[in-house]
């Protein structure tokens, strides 16, 4: 199969190694002339993943070479880049190609997901991709479980048949709405966790934090349509799980920083990587006001990136809110 990989972070680096893996003609697209140059040179990405990048890999920066003729466009960009890039292949790829999705968040200006801004410019199948799946252990091959969802469930299982091995199975679910928002929305709790260690919380703290995110991330889902049973799936819990106790999670690794007491921006530029959960609470935050969905963690996680709010005055905030039973409002 002939396809391109639009992005060479760290997930579109892991993608195109896992397809060339099965035997894909694969080309990369990056924008970054001198990444092109270091990945043809010394075959790694270093920047971005620690890992060897198979020479039959195709690195390119010209994006009609990259998708002409390509079966299959694999979106592989942060969320805010999705739409910019969508634009530039508009015009270039086959109607018949199938884009799918990589990217876990929500448009800051429109509160749209991502496969309503794709399909917004292009009138592509478009398949998202989602669930617990670090780009450091799928580019060593090691088992991962994901979902795969989209409008046209032709187009999902055409994607299952080709991106599915034994060591990266894909399971496919008809929520397009709720596999977006889990992946998106657990970027939010991910932050709280780290901030959590950041402030030398233990076990109990994120155990609380997962649970309740898990319940306000389900709140919002149901308002905007999900079916409540997909956050208990790979999309949310799944997804949950890995973002908030492992340290190749970008939020976990910037709430850290912020629970030592660093500045947004000085978290931000530490990592030096795009930490899709800072623009993610913005929108959910916007998104539980126009829907009046009761998101405290949520709420919490905005006053701290955007207002300044000390993180021991949130956790105080969120541990003396007035009385609950466990399943309201869910």
């Amino acid at each position: 199969m002939d396809i391109a990989v639009l992005g060479a972070g760290s997930w579109g680096t892991a993608m195109a190694i896992h397809l060339d893996s099965m035997n894909h003609n694969v080309c990369m697209w990056t924008r970054d002339q001198k990444q092109m140059e270091e990945i043809k040179k010394t075959g790694y990405n270093r920047k971005y993943l620690d890992a060897k990048l198979p020479k039959s890999i195709d690195i390119t920066t010209d994006m009609s070479h990259a998708v002409k003729n390509k079966k299959i466009i694999v979106l592989a960009v942060p969320s805010h880049a999705v739409r910019y890039v969508v634009e530039m292949i508009k015009g270039l790829i086959d109607k018949s190609a199938i884009i799918v999705n990589l990217a876990k968040g929500l448009e800051t200006s429109s509160l749209k997901r991502m496969s309503q801004v794709i399909q917004e410019i292009v009138d592509n199948p478009v398949v998202v991709l989602s669930g617990p799946s670090h780009a450091e252990e799928v580019c060593r091959h090691i088992p991962t479980a994901c979902v795969i969802s989209s409008s046209d469930i032709n187009a999902c299982e055409y994607v299952q048949d080709v991106m599915m091995d034994e060591n990266f199975r894909l399971y496919i679910n008809k929520d397009l709405i709720g596999v977006e928002l889990g992946g998106s929305l657990k970027n939010i709790i991910a932050l709280g966790a780290g901030i959590s260690d950041g402030l030398g919380f233990g076990d109990n703290t994120k155990a609380a934090l997962m649970t309740r995110g898990l319940a306000e991330i389900t709140r919002l889902g149901v308002a905007l349509g999900s079916d409540p049973l997909t956050f208990l799936g790979l999309t949310g819990m799944g997804d949950l799980i890995v973002t908030c106790t492992s340290m190749y999670s970008r939020n976990r690794k910037a709430g850290i920083k912020i629970g030592q007491g660093k500045s947004l921006d000085e978290a931000l530029n530490e990592i030096g990587m795009v930490v899709e959960g800072v623009n993610t609470t913005k929108s959910a935050y916007e998104l539980s006001k126009i829907h009046n969905i009761e998101m405290p963690i949520t709420n919490e996680i905005y006053s701290i990136l955007f207002e300044g709010k000390n993180p021991r005055e949130a956790v105080y905030s969120l541990m003396t809110r007035n009385k609950k039973h466990e399943m309201e409002g869910i």
